[in-house]
């Protein structure tokens, strides 16, 4: 069975994300654990907490259908100590609100090297990161997503992805979040059925199906190999909606979230219930 929902806000406190997500027929959903424009937030009161765990029962939803984003600000890789301290108390800061929530993912951006590094160094500290991490709290699992490899962003190679779990002390905390338009503009051709086997068969060998934990379901303005991340509503881009079909219909992604990002919050709920209209009855 797939599970299909949105990014949803959390305007009011993170217990109304699970609100926010029935509200358009999610079976899932993602969301930010604070202002993800901000490097420091209040805690979260113990009430929130309560009000967000029940509500999530009381709508159906699983910790491991939920898929929380950390802020765009953080850059695990960043070649520079200060920065990249900054970011590694941001990142665990987030690792402690999931935590908190009974959450058991956190979804990122692995990092950039801004140019004043080697991309290999970039990918140790971005290990190096999540280990820090993963040893400072329980329960939840860092899940890397691959990138569209614009600018000086990691990630965009499945290689990448492989490269830094191999260097992940606890591999049962680390995972991966593929992106349909970071995957598509990074060069992965899922636009045809055959491009689509191949890249999940690429993605099988190099890093291992067993790793993905969710995926994030957009199309692209940019087209195939463009390394642009800029996201598209669903059959609005260069994707067009054969992707998503696959995607349906492809029991290796059974029981994971399955997270649209698209522009136009206005469609979210006419676009799950497209991808939901896509998958076909199983005997």
């Amino acid at each position: 069975m797939k599970y299909i929902g949105a990014h949803v806000s959390i305007a009011g406190g993170v217990e109304n994300a699970p609100l926010n997500a029935r509200a358009i027929g999610a079976t899932a959903f993602a969301l930010f654990t604070k202002n993800q424009r901000q490097w420091q937030a209040k805690p979260l009161s113990a009430q929130s907490i309560k009000a967000f765990t029940s509500n999530c029962a009381d709508n159906g939803y699983a910790p491991r259908h939920i898929l929380p984003h950390d802020s765009y600000l953080i850059n695990l890789g960043h070649p520079e100590a200060e920065p990249l301290a900054k970011s590694r108390k941001a990142f665990i800061d987030e690792f402690q609100r999931c935590e908190q929530l009974g959450l058991v993912y956190l979804n990122f951006h692995p990092g950039s090297h801004l140019g004043k590094t080697s991309e290999r160094r970039c990918l140790a500290l971005i290990a190096e990161s999540i280990n820090l991490a993963l040893d400072r709290t329980r329960g939840v699992t860092a899940v890397i997503e691959n990138t569209a490899g614009q600018g000086s962003n990691v990630g965009h190679r499945f290689e990448h992805l492989a490269e830094i779990i191999e260097e992940v002390e606890d591999k049962s905390r680390v995972g991966v979040c593929l992106d349909t338009c970071h995957s598509f503009t990074a060069g992965y051709n899922i636009a045809t059925e055959q491009g689509y086997n191949d890249a999940l068969n690429q993605f099988d060998r190099i890093v291992g199906l067993r790793y993905l934990k969710g995926m994030h379901l957009n199309d692209s303005l940019k087209g195939e190999g463009s390394r642009v991340d800029r996201h598209a509503s669903l059959g609005k881009g260069t994707l067009g909606l054969a992707p998503f079909g696959f995607i349906m219909n492809d029991p290796r992604l059974d029981d994971i979230p399955l997270i649209l990002e698209t522009p136009d919050e206005s469609l979210w709920s006419e676009e799950i219930k497209l991808l939901a209209g896509m998958e076909k009855k199983r005997r």
